[in-house]
Formats: C-alpha cells, structure tokens, sequence
C-alpha cells in the first residue's frame, strides 16, 4: 500500500516522470481537489450577481494571459497584438453564430483557431526579426486588425457591432452570471491543465530554450522558427478563445474594446503575475481585472458628486496610468511578479513553526 506524501523531504527523483510531475505530493492534490469544490460548489451560491460578474471577467481574462505568458514569459517573444487576437476570436465566433448558425461548444473553439491562424501570420516575422523590431511587427498587426474589424463591414457590422444568438450546450440555455461562471471556469481549468503539459513536452522545453538563448537552441537541433510560430499560434487560440467566450457573454459585441489598451493590459496582467509561471498569470488577470473594476467604482463615486465631477472624469483617463506605475513598481520591489510572493508566502507556512 502506498504511504501518503504530505511534505517533500530531499530531491531524489530517479526518473523525468518524477522531475516532470504536477504534484510531488499527496497534500498538493488535495488542495487542489478542495480549491475546486469551493470555486465551484461554494463561490457561485454566496455571491452577488456583481462579484459573479467580475470573476467571470477575471476567468476570461485569465485565459488570454495564459497564452501570452506562454509567447512572453516562456518563449521570450514580445506581442503588443494580444488584444486584437481577443477581438478576432470574438467576431469569428459572432460569425459563425450569427452566419452558419453553429453551436456554442463549435464556434468557440473554432474561433480560436482562426484566431491561431491570424496570430501565425503576424508571427511570421518573427523569424527574422526579434526584440524591439518584432514588437514593432506585432503593433502593426494590432493596428491593422483594428481597421479591419472597423471597415470590413460587409463582414464584422463596422461600428454597428453583432448581436450574438443565446448561447447553449446540448440544448440548455447558458442565460446568467451563475452559468457561464461555471463554463468559463471550467474552461479556465481545462486551459491551465493543457498549457501545465505543454510546458512539460518537447515543445514547452523547446519553448524555454529559443527563450534563453536562440543561437544555442538552434544549435541543439531545435528549429527556431517553426516552434517561434508554434508559440504565436497558441497564444493566439487561447486569446480567440477567450474572446468568443465573451462576446456569448455579453451578447452584442462592436469594434472599441479590442485596442492597443487592451493589448497593455494582457502584457501587465502577465508581468505583475511573474514571466514564465502559470499560477502568475491568473494572479495577474485577478490584480489588474480587480484594479479595473476599484478605479470604475471610484470614478463612479466621484461622478455622481456634483463638486467632484471633473475629478471623476480625470480618474477615468487614470487607468492607464495605473497599469503602467503598477508595472514600474513591480519591476523595481519583485520582478518575479506576483507568482514570487506566493512562493514565499507559501514557504513560511511549509515552514512554520520554524524561522529557517
């Protein structure tokens, strides 16, 4: 029988398997199989319409940081595109609903990979170009979709936006905040469970070498192009996923949130969680998602005071100040990001009673 392992003692590992487990032990599952009964057998019950509103927009949001964490944090690739990859996985589910009449469970992952198609075309000149060249090369493409998505009308409505039909699964309605927690969460956890065996393949290494150094990678056999645009395309579907999930969510959908400040956001989501660690990207999705919805309620506040009126619409302009000092911040005090503080806070209590 099988002891129960509740505490790593020592690094023994004989084999990959081992090096390359999700749990080394037994109280890590355990954890895990608790978090998810009270995400989904508690929070949905005892919350407001409102927290379920902003959770679902974090899960959302969480989805499409996982995949630009896996282009920046472990490729080493820079894409301020991010946000337009969101709005084509939006409008591609849009269309496919509204012009072929398919279902939720195909037109979303089906949009996600036209988005995955979009992402490796702009990720093309990724081969030849990289750092500030390539981030230049990606602001193109977001630009560029932008002004598809506008003046395509014939395609996307232009500025008059699609309106999506209800969506549903097997025949039930998802009508609410309550059911498309459940979808987006359980969404979310199948996402973070694909890209932790990602990152554990030939291909999650392979990803981490052009990362940390191209030119000996490349001498290793790994063939740096094709896995750069690997990279872009996986990015990307998890961006057009995330973003035709959305647009179900909020029905009708136009052309404006799909900008270069949405790209900003994705990338500060993805450093203040920590590059390269999966947890941090949801921690980023929460810190910027839950900073969004502080600076909103206070601008609200403002607005509805007569005296501070014009305050209320500065603050609305201060967003973007705010991901951007939040960004310096972390960089200058915990460059690991969010991720880090877990990993300390989660040592002194593996540690505690004692001071080492």
């Amino acid at each position: 029988m099988r002891r129960l392992r509740f505490h790593p003692c020592g690094n023994y590992k004989e084999s990959y398997a081992e090096e390359l487990t999700v749990f080394e032990t037994d109280f890590g599952r355990f954890c895990l199989l608790a978090g998810l009964v009270l995400l989904f057998g508690v929070l949905p019950f005892i919350s407001s319409p409102y927290f379920l509103y902003v959770c679902n927009m974090i899960g959302i949001a969480a989805i499409a940081a996982l995949g630009l964490n896996i282009l920046i944090g472990y490729t080493g690739l820079i894409s301020l595109g991010h946000g337009a990859f969101f709005g084509v996985g939006a409008y591609a589910a849009a269309i496919l609903a509204t012009r072929l009449g398919l279902p939720f469970l195909v037109c979303v992952p089906a949009a996600g990979l036209v988005a995955a198609f979009a992402g490796m075309i702009f990720g093309i000149p990724s081969g030849r170009l990289k750092g500030l060249y390539l981030t230049i090369a990606t602001l193109a493409g977001q630009f560029i979709i932008e002004y598809i998505l506008i003046h395509w009308e014939s395609l996307t409505q232009g500025t008059m936006g699609i309106v999506l039909p209800q969506a549903a699964i097997f025949g039930l309605a998802i009508e609410g905040d309550r059911p498309f927690f459940y979808v987006i969460f359980t969404c979310l956890a199948l996402i973070t469970w694909m890209t932790k065996n990602i990152m554990r393949t030939r291909y999650g290494r392979a990803f981490i070498a052009i990362r940390d150094n191209d030119r000996a990678a490349e001498g290793m056999g790994i063939p740096i192009f094709p896995y750069k645009l690997l990279s872009f395309g996986i990015s990307s579907f998890y961006a057009g996923f995330a973003g035709a999930i959305w647009a179900f969510y909020m029905i009708s959908i136009t052309s404006e949130p799909f900008t270069l400040s949405l790209s900003v956001e994705y990338i500060a989501m993805v450093i203040i969680g920590g590059l390269g660690s999966i947890p941090g990207a949801i921690f980023g999705a929460v810190f910027i998602t839950g900073l969004n919805e502080i600076l909103r309620w206070f601008t609200d506040m403002f607005m509805n005071i007569g005296l501070s009126a014009g305050f209320g619409l500065n603050l609305a302009a201060f967003r973007e100040l705010a991901f951007g000092l939040a960004i310096v911040l972390f960089i200058l005090f915990e460059p690991k990001g969010l991720a880090e503080v877990w990993r300390i806070v989660r040592s002194n209590f593996r540690l505690w009673p004692f001071s080492y």
